[in-house]
């Protein structure tokens, strides 16, 4: 498997997105925002997902540990890495994961919260993600969504939001992403396709995947066609032409300008 990676951050501030790949896999993480709320951590967001990618690589280089195994080791190593943190905080450092894994006639995936892997098939594409976090606080969410970004409004409403969100995280009510406890493994979305009916394949977060399913400003064909022609690079700066027309996201309503892209784009 060829895998070819890029990751941008969306704006001046660290990129919390991490992405890599090897011969048999692509892994991406999205660390999720604290809106300036305490985390009861010292080491941030960008800290945590290095960690926690390197540790997942390691772990999943085992053909025999299943994705939500190593997953899980992954988890349980990194939080062993800071026991002076408050890991009990609701705002503990977190992210979205996404893996790919090729295995002899198979492709595994692992999916926990947005950030979608995509096959491309013969007939069309299977989109593999996990959207319980959209389920939650809706009323919220519709308040950051009525003020534009960078406005005072916008970042209070944003912080009511996240607040009452982590309550709700990793909780059975709630949604799941990878944050200090291993449990949050066994919730991952998970699934194996046959290497004979794809073609190709992307591991996305969602401020690359945005273009399709938020912005609408293309379709996973035109999507797979510049992943082919300049790679992820060129989808990355694709999302960014689109999000300068729209930067107060008066058309887009977002949570920021522009949010961390990363992708890898597989082939065989």
């Amino acid at each position: 498997m060829r895998v070819a990676i890029d990751t941008q951050p969306g704006g001046t501030g660290p990129n919390e997105d991490w992405v890599a790949g090897t011969p048999t896999l692509a892994v991406v993480l999205d660390g999720l925002s604290t809106a300036g709320l305490d985390t009861g951590c010292r080491h941030g967001v960008p800290w945590y997902v290095a960690h926690l990618g390197s540790r997942l690589i390691a772990a999943l280089a085992e053909p025999s540990t299943s994705l939500t195994d190593g997953l899980a080791d992954a988890l349980e190593k990194v939080a062993a890495l800071h026991p002076e943190c408050d890991l009990s905080n609701p705002g503990t450092p977190s992210a979205t994961v996404a893996v790919l894994r090729q295995r002899e006639g198979f492709f595994d995936h692992l999916v926990l919260a947005d950030s979608p892997v995509v096959y491309e098939e013969h007939q069309g594409f299977t989109v593999i993600t996990d959207l319980r976090v959209d389920d939650v606080l809706p009323e919220l969410r519709a308040e950051v969504e009525r003020y534009e970004t960078h406005t005072p409004d916008h970042k209070e409403a944003l912080r009511r939001f996240v607040t009452a969100q982590r309550q709700t995280r990793n909780t059975t009510s709630g949604y799941w992403v990878a944050a200090a406890s291993p449990e949050a493994a066994d919730h991952a979305i998970i699934g194996s396709t046959p290497t004979k009916n794809v073609r190709a394949a992307a591991v996305l977060s969602d401020g690359a995947s945005r273009l399709v399913t938020e912005y609408a400003m293309a379709t996973w064909f035109e999507v797979f066609a510049t992943l082919r022609d300049g790679g992820p690079r060129e989808l990355i700066e694709s999302v960014r032409k689109v999000e300068a027309t729209d930067p107060t996201g008066r058309r887009w309503p977002r949570y920021k300008s522009g949010d961390d892209a990363s992708a890898a784009f597989c082939q065989w």
